[in-house]
């Protein structure tokens, strides 16, 4: 496979955002070791076109025919360093995977299974996007999950203040659909983080439904006052600090913290919906059960982006381990003062997606497309595109917080899925 081709464009009218897009995309192709004749592609566009997507849809085709499409709706809209928040936007990217080597799914075009196997496609992994409005979609993720070899999944959900479109070789609202890959498409995915745990590693011991009563033994609430230190507090200040307060949770087998002041890559956080004086339990934003190992925590920046460069290293170490070292040296944080240290581009990578929650972005890392210029800075200017969402799905995770990255690359890996 060659480099793929990527474009973006900021425009009112979705017929003028895509022939800028395609303007770009054209004095791409066939130059410089780019895709010429391109099987998929993905579109992702922001909700201020969200009521033209099935129009752009047909837009793509007529200007790409034969390409399949994959893509969703964002409240903003990724590429290679650069985001589109809040305004009209579309970014697109063009590959030339075999069509043997993907099949792109939906309700109304499922993957086959059962007794169908013999005609099944064998995916090895899937770029899924969904409608968080669907009813039971952890259950429909942790399904996908097990159609897969590897069991992992990468996405998002669709985040919109209108409709919540999402493509797959057609436009849909509601349920899930993306574009599964197998296993001689060769990726490197993670997972980066954006909360940071302020307190001890616990083990829910008594609960029901969504209701946390008992962690370690002792009171939920009780817990939680000690951990944030509101112990001492004015009531009304402890009672503000505690409404900031999130809660991490993961299964018994699942790293809750990878490393001090961590949080795994299969740690889910969840907000915390209300309290129960009385019996001094705490409701989370999602079903709980005895066992599972929670940690108390805060979104914070400084650890979100240090997380951030970490997965990108981990991903350049992993294609170029003996350049990376002398590389990472020359790297700096946007806005630090040494934009122009960046790294060159890594090799290997044909392309990347990268979903990141609707929450994140430039205006939390505390500037304009800074998120995506940290990416820029370590991946260097590779073909990119992604959508900041409503949920980011890894593995089959539906996780809150966090950015999911995933590169296509142009050698075998062992396919690192989300540490």
């Amino acid at each position: 496979m060659k480099r793929f081709l990527h474009a973006h464009a900021t425009h009112p009218q979705w017929r003028m955002a895509l022939g800028l897009v395609a303007a770009q995309i054209e004095a791409q192709r066939g130059s410089g070791g780019r895709v010429d004749v391109p099987t998929l592609g993905w579109a992702y566009i922001t909700d201020h076109l969200a009521p033209q997507a099935p129009a752009l849809l047909d837009g793509l085709r007529e200007r790409w025919p034969g390409v399949h499409w994959v893509g969703s709706v964002g409240v903003g809209i990724a590429a290679s360093g650069v985001e589109y928040i809040d305004e009209p936007a579309l970014a697109v990217m063009l590959s030339d995977i075999p069509v043997t080597d993907f099949r792109v799914f939906s309700g109304a075009q499922p993957l086959v299974q059962g007794g169908q196997r013999h005609l099944a496609f064998e995916a090895a992994t899937a770029l899924v996007h969904a409608d968080p409005a669907t009813p039971d979609l952890a259950d429909l993720i942790a399904e996908m999950s097990d159609r897969t070899t590897t069991g992992y999944l990468f996405g998002g959900l669709a985040a919109s203040r209108g409709p919540a479109w999402h493509l797959a070789d057609g436009a849909f609202q509601g349920g899930l659909s993306g574009v599964a890959f197998g296993r001689d498409v060769a990726l490197l995915s993670r997972v980066t983080q954006g909360c940071q745990p302020v307190g001890p590693t616990r083990r829910i011991t008594r609960c029901e439904r969504n209701v946390v009563y008992e962690l370690d033994g002792a009171p939920a609430l009780d817990c939680l006052v000690q951990d944030v230190d509101a112990t001492d507090a004015d009531p009304r200040a402890a009672f503000a600090r505690l409404q900031r307060v999130l809660i991490g949770l993961a299964a018994a087998d699942e790293d809750l913290v990878s490393r001090p002041g961590q949080f795994g890559s299969d740690t889910v956080v969840r907000h915390i919906v209300g309290f129960d004086p009385q019996q001094r339990g705490i409701a989370v934003a999602d079903a709980v059960e005895p066992g599972l190992r929670v940690a108390f925590c805060t979104r914070d920046t400084d650890a979100a982006r240090r997380d951030l460069i970490r997965i990108c290293a981990e991903i350049r170490e992993e294609l170029e381990p003996e350049a990376w070292p002398r590389e990472a040296a020359a790297v700096t944080t946007p806005g630090s003062g040494g934009e122009a240290g960046a790294a060159p581009q890594a090799a290997g990578i044909l392309g990347a997606v990268y979903v990141s929650c609707s929450g994140r972005g430039g205006p939390h890392f505390g500037g304009p497309s800074a998120e995506m210029k940290i990416v820029q800075h370590a991946l260097g200017d590779v073909p990119l595109v992604g959508f900041f969402a409503a949920g980011e799905i890894a593995r089959h995770h539906l996780f809150g917080y966090t950015g999911v990255l995933t590169v296509f690359t142009d050698r075998a890996t062992d396919r690192a899925t989300g540490r």
